[in-house]
C-alpha cells in the first residue's frame, strides 16, 4: 500500500500559521480561561460542601483548557518542525505561552485552595463516587501544592517564565534552524544538509570516509556557535535552579523525580544496575570495531550499519517500513496494529527527507480531535524503522488512554518511554528473526544492540553531564568551553573509555537538554527502556490475555506512582536490582549471539 511520508495538519487547523481557524481557537481559549480564572477565584470550599459541585464544573472548565491548549500547542510546533523558517510560528508560540502563563497560574490558585482544605473535609471530597478516579492526582496536587509561594509570587514567577525560562528554550530552536552541514557528493557537488538530514547521513551512511567528513563538519558546526547555545543552556538552567531555590528546593533532582512519580531509591537502583553490566556493551564496541579495521571506534561509528561477507545495508522504503510494522504489531497486539494501519491511511506522520527540517524526531499528542502527529526524518534503514515504530508506541499510549478524564491522562516521560520502547523492541526483534541469512542477521542484529548500546551508555553520560552542569551551574554561569570538556568527560566515563573519538558539542546538538517543561530529559529513556522489556518477556511468556493486560498497565500510568504500576502490572519491586537485571541479560544475550556470529569474521 501506497502512504504519503507527508502529514495533515489541515484538518487540525487549515492554513498553517496564518489559519483563521486557529486564531479563532485562541480566542476562545481566551474566554475560556476568564471563565476559568471567575469560577475559580470565586470557590469556596465550606460552601460547595457536601457534593463539591461547583469544584467538579472548576474540573471540567480545567480539563477543557487543558485540552484546547495542547492542541493548539501540537499544531504550532508541528508547523515549525517541518518549516522550521516559518517565522509565524514564533508569534504564535508567544501567545500559546501567554495563555499557558495564564492558566497555571489560576491552577496555582486553585492548589492553595485545595491545600487550605481541612484534613476532613479533604478526604470526604475525595471519598465522593465523581472524584474517586482522579483521586491519585488530586492527593498529589495536594502535596506538592504545600511548597507553593504566595499567589502573588507565583504569578510573577509563571509571568516571567514566558521570555525567561520558555523564552530561553524557544531561542534553542531559533539557532538549531541555522545549523546546515556542507557535504561534498562523490561528483565534487557542495550541498547544505539541515541538522536533521545530516545527523541521519552521519550516523548510518556505510562508507567511513563519509561519516567521518560529515562528523568533523558538524562539530565544527556546533562549535561555531558554542556560545550561543552555552548562553542559552546556562540562563535555561539558572532560570530552573532560581525557582527551586525560591521553593525552598535544593537539589536539583527532586523535581524530575516528582515529576516522573518515582523515588530517588528506584532511580540509583538503575543506574547501579547499568553501570554494574556495561562490560558485555564494551564487548560489542571492541567487536564492531575490529570488524571495521579499527583498533576502537570513533563517535560517528558507533551506530553505522555493520556488513559482513556479502551483506548490503537493509533497506527499507517507506511503504515497506509501515507494512512490516504493521504487520508484527499484529503479532502482539492487534489492536495496536489496527491503530498504526490508521495513522498511516490517516496521514498522520510528516517522514519526508527534506531540507527545513528541524533535527529528531516525536510524537505530539491533539486530545480535543483524539489523535496524535508523528515527526521524524525516515531514511529508509532498519533503525528508522524501529524509529518510526517507537513514535508509533508513543500515539498508541495515547490512544488508549483518550477516553480517560484530563488528570488521569498526564502521564510522566518514564512510562511514556515505556509504550514506545516496547513498540520498537517488537519491530527490532522482528527484523532480525526475518534475516535471510547470517550476514543480514548479524546487521539486523547489530541495529538492535545499538539501541540498547544508546539507553545504556550514551543515557548514561547525558545524565552524568547534566548531573555535574547542575553542581557547577549552582556556583555560577559554565563556559562553553567547560560545557564541552563535562561533556566529553561523561562520554568516556558513560563508555569506559572504549572510544577513539567523542563528541565535546553533543550538549549543544541535543535538544533535550533545552526543553523547559521538563527536566533532566535523560533517565526517562533508560528506565522506559528497562521497564518495556519486562514487558516485553512477559509477552514472550504468555501471550493469552497480555494484550488486555498492556492496555491496563497503559490507561494506569497517569494514576499511580511508578513504584506502584510495576508492583500492580509486573509484580516487581524497583528498588531492588532483580528487574533491571533481568531486563539488562536479555540484551546481554542478544551481545553473545552478535559475538558468537561474528567470530568468523575477525581475519577476512
Amino acid at each position: 500500500m501506497k502512504y504519503s511520508m507527508n502529514w495533515d495538519l489541515d484538518s487540525i487547523f487549515s492554513g498553517g500559521s496564518h489559519s483563521t481557524e486557529l486564531q479563532e481557537k485562541i480566542t476562545l481559549i481566551q474566554e475560556q480561561l476568564t471563565e476559568f480564572s471567575t469560577a475559580v477565584k470565586e470557590w469556596n470550599s465550606k460552601e460547595d460542601k457536601p457534593y463539591f459541585h461547583q469544584f467538579s464544573s472548576i474540573l471540567g472548565l480545567q480539563e477543557k483548557l487543558t485540552f484546547g491548549l495542547t492542541q493548539v500547542h501540537t499544531f504550532v510546533e508541528a508547523v515549525q518542525s517541518a518549516d522550521v523558517n516559518d517565522k509565524q510560528t514564533t508569534t504564535l508560540f508567544g501567545q500559546i505561552f501567554s495563555l499557558s502563563s495564564s492558566f497555571n497560574t489560576i491552577q496555582t490558585i486553585l492548589t492553595k485552595k485545595l491545600v487550605a482544605m481541612p484534613e476532613e473535609e479533604w478526604k470526604k471530597l475525595l471519598a465522593l463516587p465523581e472524584f474517586r478516579p482522579v483521586e491519585f492526582v488530586l492527593q498529589e496536587t495536594r502535596t506538592q501544592g504545600k511548597e507553593l509561594l504566595s499567589e502573588s509570587e507565583e504569578s510573577l514567577i509563571n509571568a516571567l517564565s514566558i521570555d525567561g525560562f520558555q523564552g530561553w528554550s524557544d531561542h534553542y530552536d531559533t539557532l538549531v534552524a541555522t545549523i546546515e552541514i556542507p557535504f561534498e557528493e562523490q561528483d565534487g557537488t557542495i550541498i547544505d544538509l539541515s541538522a536533521g538530514q545530516a545527523y541521519n547521513k552521519m550516523n548510518t551512511d556505510p562508507d567511513s570516509e563519509v561519516r567521518k567528513q560529515i562528523f568533523d563538519k558538524w562539530e565544527t558546526a556546533w562549535s561555531e556557535k558554542a556560545p550561543l547555545f552555552g548562553d542559552t543552556l546556562n540562563h535555561l538552567a539558572g532560570f530552573r535552579l532560581a525557582d527551586y531555590k525560591a521553593h525552598g528546593v535544593s537539589d536539583f533532582l527532586k523535581r524530575p523525580l516528582e515529576y516522573n512519580r518515582m523515588k530517588k531509591e528506584t532511580l540509583e537502583t538503575m543506574w547501579k544496575a547499568v553501570s554494574d553490566h556495561k562490560q558485555p556493551f564494551i564487548d560489542y564496541l571492541n567487536r564492531k570495531a575490529q570488524l571495521m579495521g579499527k583498533e576502537r571506534l570513533d563517535w560517528q561509528d558507533i551506530e553505522a550499519p555493520v556488513l559482513v561477507g556479502d551483506a548490503k545495508p537493509q533497506v527499507y522504503p517507506y511503504d515497506k517500513g509501515a507494512a512490516f510494522i504493521i504487520e508484527n504489531f499484529k503479532k502482539v497486539s492487534p489492536k495496536m496494529a489496527n491503530f498504526a494501519q490508521s495513522a498511516f491511511e490517516k496521514n498522520w506522520i510528516e517522514a519526508e527527507n527534506r531540507n527545513g527540517k528541524r533535527p529528531g524526531g516525536y510524537c505530539a499528542e491533539l486530545p480535543e480531535s483524539k489523535e496524535s502527529r508523528i515527526f521524524m526524518t525516515y531514511a529508509d534503514s532498519p533503525g528508522e524503522v524501529s524509529t518510526l515504530a517507537h513514535e508509533l508506541g508513543h500515539a498508541f499510549h495515547s490512544h488508549v488512554m483518550n477516553e480517560l478524564p484530563a488528570l488521569n491522562q498526564q502521564y510522566a516521560m518514564n512510562v511514556a518511554e515505556t509504550a514506545s520502547t516496547f513498540a520498537e523492541l517488537i519491530v527490532a526483534d522482528a527484523t532480525v528473526k526475518d534475516a535471510k541469512s547470517k550476514e543480514e542477521k548479524i546487521g539486523l542484529l547489530d541495529t538492535k544492540i545499538q539501541n540498547a548500546l544508546a539507553m545504556f551508555l550514551n543515557i548514561h553520560a547525558r545524565f552524568i553531564f547534566e548531573s555535574t552542569f547542575y553542581e557547577e551551574r549552582q556556583m555560577g554561569v559554565v563556559t562553553d568551553e567547560r560545557l564541552s570538556e563535562l561533556m566529553e568527560a561523561a562520554q568516556k566515563e558513560a563508555y569506559q573509555n572504549s572510544l577513539n573519538s567523542y563528541h565535546p558539542h553533543f550538549w549543544a546538538s541535543k535538544l533535550h537538554f533545552f526543553i523547559a517543561d521538563v527536566p533532566f530529559y535523560n533517565f526517562p529513556y533508560t528506565f522506559g527502556y528497562l521497564f518495556s522489556l519486562g514487558i516485553y518477556a512477559q509477552s514472550l511468556e504468555n501471550s493469552n490475555g497480555f494484550e488486555d493486560r498492556y492496555i491496563a498497565l497503559l490507561r494506569d500510568t497517569a494514576s499511580m506512582t511508578t513504584e506502584d504500576l510495576a508492583k500492580k502490572h509486573l509484580d516487581a519491586d524497583l528498588t531492588k536490582s532483580d528487574f533491571w537485571t533481568a531486563g539488562i541479560e536479555i540484551m546481554e544475550n542478544d551481545i553473545k549471539t552478535f559475538l558468537e556470529l561474528t567470530e568468523e569474521y575477525l581475519n577476512k
